[in-house]
């Protein structure tokens, strides 16, 4: 024990004499830290005016949609298509064909003959009349004028009024089982300050309609 107790006690003595005359002082242990800095010269502290602005947010995605415009027949789609071109749509503009069943249908009854249906066509074209066609086939319509074919009553009831407005007097609105082409156009990525330039677009022609894609 007195030989563990003397070893202590010169540990002790010895720890105190390096502390007190060997070690060097606290504040000396690193007498140039500036001195060893890389390229200290180009550090310097910057105001918060200084600051570069902050990213802006994205902005939130405005969510899109397919809407799509007819029904038209093949020799109606021309037409419709050319009323878009102001949107300037690009690849945004598509078709989709396909063939429906109209059930009723806007038309002159039949005439006597062919220069008695030219003649009739004629007084249309003069009203401003322009989408008919002369029914040349077989049958009890023969030499009857056309003015469009509908998938239902009240679409071909809204174009008979708009005839009835050109001052169209003897057409008709009558039951038709046929098939018929006919092309919706699809227009793509639609937002809503374009969706309401198509709904007014697809006002221009009665019996039309605009819905979403399929």
């Amino acid at each position: 024990m007195r030989t563990l107790f003397l070893l202590l006690l010169f540990a002790n003595v010895a720890f105190f004499a390096w502390a007190r005359y060997v070690a060097p002082p606290e504040g000396a242990a690193d007498p140039a830290p500036l001195s060893r800095q890389l390229e200290p010269e180009k550090l310097r502290i910057i105001a918060a005016r200084d600051l570069p602005p902050p990213t802006p947010p994205k902005p939130p995605v405005v969510p899109t949609k397919c809407l799509e415009w007819g029904s038209f027949t093949l020799a109606d789609a021309p037409g419709a298509e050319q009323r878009l071109e102001p949107l300037a749509l690009g690849a945004r503009l598509a078709q989709r064909r396909t063939e429906e069943t109209a059930g009723w249908w806007v038309f002159i009854a039949p005439q006597a003959n062919r220069p008695a249906a030219l003649k009739k066509a004629a007084e249309l074209k003069a009203l401003g009349v322009e989408d008919y066609f002369i029914v040349q086939e077989e049958g009890a319509n023969r030499w009857a004028l056309s003015l469009g074919v509908f998938r239902s009553e009240d679409l071909a009831q809204a174009r008979l009024a708009a005839l009835r407005q050109q001052g169209v007097r003897s057409a008709q609105v009558g039951a038709r089982e046929t098939l018929v082409p006919k092309i919706w156009l699809q227009v793509k990525s639609v937002d809503a300050p374009l969706e309401a330039k198509l709904k007014e677009i697809a006002l221009q022609i009665d019996g039309s309609e605009l819905q979403t894609c399929p």
